[in-house]
């Protein structure tokens, strides 16, 4: 056993707001770090990750997190995992065109 520190790098998409304390902005970014503070980092932090996820693997892993928060973060897209400086796992909505 071997800890790990990842990066964790997510995007979303959507409509400017025109009114409130969001106003320009898709999303308030101390509203994007509470929920993936709160549904990710919380949870994941100082754990053993085998306890949580079947098979740690950085896609596994990401897909756990893309499981965390799609629903509650307002227009999530992307997500980004990254092991190494040089190497990551990518998940992507797919969208129609």
């Amino acid at each position: 056993m071997h800890g790990h520190s990842y990066r964790l790098e997510v995007a979303i998409r959507g409509p400017l707001q025109t009114q409130g304390p969001a106003s320009g902005m898709v999303e308030d970014f101390e509203t994007i770090e509470a929920i993936v503070e709160q549904r990710v980092v919380r949870r994941l932090d100082h754990q053993t990750l085998n306890d949580i996820v079947e098979n740690p693997t950085a896609e596994n892993v990401l897909l756990w997190i893309w499981q965390q928060l799609d629903g509650h973060l307002r227009g999530f897209e992307e997500a980004v995992l990254w092991e190494t400086p040089r190497a990551c796992a990518v998940l992507r909505r797919e969208t129609s065109t």
